[in-house]
């Protein structure tokens, strides 16, 4: 009995019923709740995961590098980037008859494969790869640090490795550390494989380990580092002709400051990518050396903390406190974060379309909005969940003692003010952008569509300006052809950027117009709406005037009872479950907008978007239903063709979808009463009866079957989505 799942609570390992089992995997990782757990084994465990999370990634990169190797067209690809399908992997499916067979072997391939949407092709192409002896080195390195990965995880949890608590608190060593190391390290080292490795690849020159020593990167070596004559690496760039991965109009320029994009690629300077790297590790390796550690010299944060008083004293006493309430709560820390690491991701998804870095993957179109919408939906999830973890913070880890009137209980005192600011931006932004949407839907179906109210988004429109477009004729800043920064940037920095920007075939500034105006003002509905929940949730934790002891019932409760007039779904948990289901909605009018305004511009018909995205049915018809229609048609009565798998996903995606409210929408008495009958009509069946259960099955708990009715609306809407946008972007372009 006593190794009966979950060995980590007694208490739940002799549960009678199915609890057991759920509640289980629910707590599994909630290591502070778990039975005999200590400070130091808390933090032991965490650290030791950690080293399993790298194997698991290491693991996975591996995979990518060795199925392209072994079932893609890597090579074919290479000699034809823009018009030889990229394979991911070989599809095996005893289930496929002849036009199955015939409609997914594409690429070159000899039978049915996947096409590769990741980006991964052009990725490896740009830095360096070129052979698949080359991607299964690769993937033998990754496996090998996959390897070390989990003996490093081992390791530090056997007894003469285990890291003491001390260690773990040690900031100032940990920033150091993780400043200079991770992050100004391997810039560096990054730097040093696109000098070494990657810019002769794209200038032909095949370089490895057997030549590594003996091909300069720069005709001069390393004289002019040492001479203080930096400047010669930025000498004799790559020409506007230049042909990519050959001899050909190529320079032997290394570090350099161009701006704006290769002619035949499309993707940023791969010189300017270098001398980007190699300024991000300059700045790091400085910061690693800042903090006070063994030495006696540098800043200890917590001086400079307590040193944070602000003049007036209008924000109380600052931030004394927050060091030892930071640096005592992993949560505290992991929100911090994962908000961090939210927003970065939602920069990446903005910049790799806007600012490619990779080589002819901009004229890869479904890659693109493949790679724009998954880092948008990755960004929301990163970000919900540093306001759930805030939120676990201010239940479990924060000291009103420790905190006294700084920065952080002074955000709990006038939490009203922030809560109602935030909930006054969202009835505005709501109220006025859907009157101006519905106003714009009725006099398209009256037939007036003049007495539509359009409004011109003229201050973004003056921003794009200051930046340099020029189409607008704001006559200002960089698009001013008078100022010095214009003739600056014409001569001494990024003399590529001002025709990048108003170059057509990118995506850099693109044309806006009452179209974006209008969904812009959508999209920050929901950011705004998205932030009150969570915010509302994270400073009403501890407790609010309807529920003053709210703390004590930890984060995740339905209620307490009918008793005190309504307290369910008022827990912290509960306010990050409303605002997953806004965030995906955002997410939703972000990926929309992003998708209908390239495909427009891709297909060279823009005024569609222009004309049809200022009203609803727009929208509904312009672009969700006509993009759709392959999906719908991907089984027909003349067999099956390529995009057959994506309309199978587009149905399958919306199931997943609706059998979520199933579980939104009727709780648990319903199901307790249907289990029982259940089990009832199960004891009196003959050879069903045969079979017995060790525990009671008994219904899932409210918050329980709210988490799963979550996890399929979230996953359903994703699917259901990807597969739209798949196929009906390779629909277009291939």
């Amino acid at each position: 009995m006593a190794l009966r799942f979950p060995r980590f609570s007694q208490g739940l390992a002799q549960d009678p019923t199915t609890r057991r089992i759920w509640f289980g995997i629910a707590t599994a990782h909630d290591f502070e709740s778990h039975d005999d757990i200590t400070e130091e084994r808390l933090y032991q465990n965490i650290f030791a995961s950690h080293f399993g999370q790298l194997a698991i990634i290491f693991l996975w990169t591996s995979g990518n590098l060795f199925h392209v190797a072994w079932q893609g067209n890597f090579e074919a690809w290479v000699l034809d980037p823009l018009h030889v399908r990229p394979i991911a992997h070989a599809i095996w499916d005893p289930h496929f008859g002849q036009p199955a067979v015939e409609a997914f072997t594409r690429g070159g391939a000899l039978g049915p494969v996947n096409i590769a949407y990741s980006g991964v092709y052009q990725w490896w192409y740009t830095i360096g790869l070129r052979t698949n002896g080359d991607l299964y080195t690769g993937a033998l390195f990754l496996l090998f640090l996959s390897t070390i990965s989990l003996i490093a995880g081992w390791l530090h949890l056997q007894p003469k490795w285990k890291p003491s608590v001390s260690w773990f608190k040690n900031a100032e060593s940990r920033l150091n550390h993780h400043l200079s190391g991770l992050f100004g390290v391997s810039s560096l080292a990054w730097t040093g494989h696109l000098v070494h490795v990657a810019i002769p690849g794209s200038r032909g020159e095949y370089v490895r380990w057997n030549n590594l020593l003996s091909v300069l990167p720069h005709p001069e070596g390393l004289g002019p580092f040492f001479t203080g004559q930096w400047n010669l690496y930025a000498q004799n760039p790559d020409s506007n002709s230049h042909i990519f991965g050959t001899p050909q109009g190529a320079g032997t320029a290394i570090l350099t400051l161009l701006g704006g994009f290769h002619p035949q690629t499309q993707s940023l300077w791969l010189t300017d990518i270098a001398h980007h790297h190699l300024a991000i590790a300059f700045i790091f390796l400085v910061a690693g050396h800042m903090y006070r550690t063994n030495f006696g010299i540098g800043h200890s944060i917590k001086d400079l903390l307590e040193a944070h008083t602000p003049p007036g004293g209008r924000l109380g006493r600052g931030h004394k406190g927050l060091y030892d309430t930071i640096n005592n709560s992993i949560h505290f820390q992991l929100g911090l974060a994962l908000a961090s690491l939210g927003v970065i991701t939602s920069l990446v998804a903005q910049h790799m379309y806007s600012l490619p870095a990779y080589a002819f993957i901009a004229q890869d179109f479904t890659t693109q909005a493949a790679l724009y919408t998954h880092h948008q939906y990755i960004a929301g999830f990163i970000m919900t969940g540093a306001f759930a973890h805030g939120a676990i913070f201010f239940i479990r880890d924060y000291n009103p003692e420790q905190n006294e009137d700084n920065v952080l209980a002074r955000m709990l005192d006038h939490k009203e003010a922030i809560i109602s600011h935030l909930s006054w931006a969202s009835l505005f932004l709501g109220f006025h952008t859907l009157g101006l949407y519905v106003h714009n839907d009725v006099m398209l179906a009256f037939g007036t569509p003049e007495k539509q109210i359009l409004i011109e988004p003229i201050f973004a429109q003056w921003i794009q300006s200051a930046h340099g477009k020029t189409s607008y004729g704001f006559d200002v800043l960089l698009s001013s052809t008078n100022s010095p920064a214009f003739n600056a940037g014409r001569s001494i920095w990024l003399p590529g950027w001002l025709n990048a920007v108003n170059e057509n075939s990118n995506s850099l500034f693109l044309t806006i117009g009452p179209g974006d105006f209008l969904v812009h003002h959508a999209i920050a509905l929901g950011l705004h709406t998205t932030t009150l929940i969570l915010v509302k949730g994270a400073l009403d934790a501890r407790g609010s005037k309807l529920m003053p002891d709210k703390k004590d019932f930890g984060y995740s409760f339905p209620c307490d009872g009918p008793g005190r007039g309504g307290t369910c779904d008022i827990s912290a948990w509960d306010a990050f479950y409303l605002a997953v289901f806004w965030m995906l909605n955002t997410i939703g009018w972000v990926t929309f907008y992003w998708h209908w305004k390239h495909i427009t511009l891709w297909q060279g018909n823009v005024s569609q978007f222009n004309e049809s995205s200022t009203y609803l049915m727009g929208w509904l018809r312009d672009y969700l239903w006509l993009n759709s229609s392959q999906l719908i048609n991907g089984y027909n009565p003349f067999g099956m063709n390529s995009l057959s798998v994506w309309a199978w996903m587009f149905l399958f995606g919306h199931l997943v979808w609706a059998t979520g409210f199933m579980f939104l929408i009727s709780w648990r008495g319903y199901w307790q009463e249907l289990i029982e009958t259940l089990a009832w009509a199960h004891e009196r069946t003959p050879l069903a009866n045969l079979i017995r259960w060790r525990d009671k099955p008994v219904a899932l708990s409210i918050v329980q079957a709210r988490l799963v009715g979550l996890a399929h609306f979230s996953v359903g809407y994703i699917f259901t989505y990807a597969a739209f946008l798949i196929a009906s972007t390779s629909g277009k372009f291939g």
